[in-house]
């Protein structure tokens, strides 16, 4: 990120401080219905176009690190695997013999050259080629080069590991457009696994997930874990293509800092040298859609993935990816030593504080004194993800009464904003 668009994200913090109303021009959002959060019909399309339509974080490279490393990845429903071919190349195929349908691999992760059916011993190279039948001449024109495992899109962005299921869905890297350049400084080539692990919450997918896509909760609900490192009047939504957002804040006026403090311990770990001023010295968030919310800095990339595994259950991976910390301990930045716990884990303080009503606004949501979501411009990322999740279903696919007005335009998506143009016509007013 270059000098002037470091000064002009900076002005744009104190004018949003400034402000005593929406920008001039911007979209008043109308009410987002209820029956989108408990609604099977709306579940159902959600299912069907957005987790079949777009880029889905399946993996890290450390988790198939070698030729032959391979993991089971059920996380979008179908059964997949995810294989390091003895080739190098990572691929995606689904985890169902071409013969009978038994899954060819029955481990949730090992290393091997090929890969045998356990039902009829079908074999099969680690690029999908079939390779074995046995009593072959017992098939009758039985083309071997045609019942290879079917493959699913697999996209690399740095060790980042995506599948998508649809064939003819743009390339990962124009899925992300902008963001993969300004995500360059955070060398995702380099960083390293350091923790994964998996919690089931009582709420459907977007309610857990969209109380990770504002700050307005933040005085609120995180007084002493978020509030003293964040300034949520200066905080700058930004909306990308394909539903993505970011949010950059500065810290607290009164508070002097070098770097984002995220525990207490994080200056003894290993730094991304790359990375920029805000970087180390803001607090910035990018949502990805349809379902990853990540904090970066110059310490962790600890990406939030938020998966539905039903209309009103959701299953919350949380991540951390750093430096390589060497033979130190990994650094965990959402979970703590739990022995109670069936994996060993419990949420830390800060997603505790952003989990803890899911079941119970899940439930007040169903009933009768849930009407809509009437969302502010400090939402405007929220909204923004509801006008892509429509986009993709089709608008003509979703029932009038669950549909989201398409009232955000090209001209508040990056590469415009209009808030720079006003902010310059009248660098000391509020918009009105």
């Amino acid at each position: 990120m270059d000098e002037q668009m470091i000064a002009t994200l900076k002005d744009l913090m104190e004018w949003e401080g400034q402000r005593n109303a929406p920008p001039a021009g911007f979209p008043r959002l109308p009410d987002v219905p209820a029956a989108r959060y408990t609604s099977a019909e709306f579940y159902a399309l959600e299912q069907e176009h957005i987790f079949r339509k777009t880029w889905l974080f399946a993996a890290h490279l450390d988790e198939v690190p070698e030729p032959g490393s391979f993991m089971r990845w059920n996380n979008a429903g179908d059964p997949i695997i995810i294989v390091h071919g003895t080739d190098g190349v990572v691929r995606a195929f689904y985890n169902t013999c071409r013969h009978r349908g038994a899954p060819v691999v029955t481990q949730d992760k090992g290393c091997a050259r090929r890969f045998v059916c356990p039902y009829h011993a079908w074999t099969y190279k680690t690029d999908g080629t079939l390779i074995g039948v046995p009593e072959r001449q017992d098939f009758v024109d039985l083309d071997l080069s045609t019942r290879g495992l079917i493959p699913v899109r697999c996209e690399m962005f740095g060790k980042l590991i995506y599948v998508n299921f649809d064939e003819q869905a743009a390339s990962l890297r124009d899925f992300l457009g902008p963001i993969a350049d300004e995500w360059e400084e955070f060398g995702f080539h380099k960083l390293r696994l350091a923790a994964r692990h998996s919690f089931d919450l009582d709420c459907n997918w977007k309610v857990a997930m969209e109380a990770n896509m504002e700050v307005y909760h933040v005085p609120f609900i995180h007084p002493e874990t978020v509030a003293p490192l964040v300034d949520a009047k200066r905080n700058v939504n930004h909306l990308y293509p394909h539903g993505h957002g970011r949010m950059l804040a500065p810290p607290p006026q009164a508070m002097q800092r070098d770097h984002v403090r995220a525990l207490d311990n994080a200056p003894n770990w290993t730094s991304i040298e790359t990375v920029g001023e805000l970087g180390r010295t803001h607090t910035q968030s990018y949502t990805i859609f349809p379902n990853w919310v990540s904090p970066l800095s110059n310490y962790f990339v600890p990406p939030l993935i938020f998966w539905p595994t039903s209309l009103t259950t959701t299953r919350l991976e949380l991540i951390t990816m750093a430096p390589d910390w060497g033979d130190g301990e990994a650094p965990d930045l959402w979970t703590v030593p739990d022995a109670a716990s069936s994996n060993g884990r419990a949420m830390a303080k800060l997603i505790q504080e952003d989990t803890q009503f899911g079941e119970a606004i899940q439930q007040s949501m169903e009933s009768r004194g849930f009407k809509s979501v009437p969302l502010s411009y400090q939402e405007s990322r929220i909204y923004w993800f509801h006008q892509q999740c429509d986009r993709l279903i089709g608008l003509g696919a979703v029932p009038p009464e669950l549909r989201v007005e398409q009232v955000i335009g090209d001209d508040w998506v990056w590469p415009n904003d209009p808030r720079v143009s006003l902010m310059a016509n009248k660098p000391q007013e509020a918009a009105v």
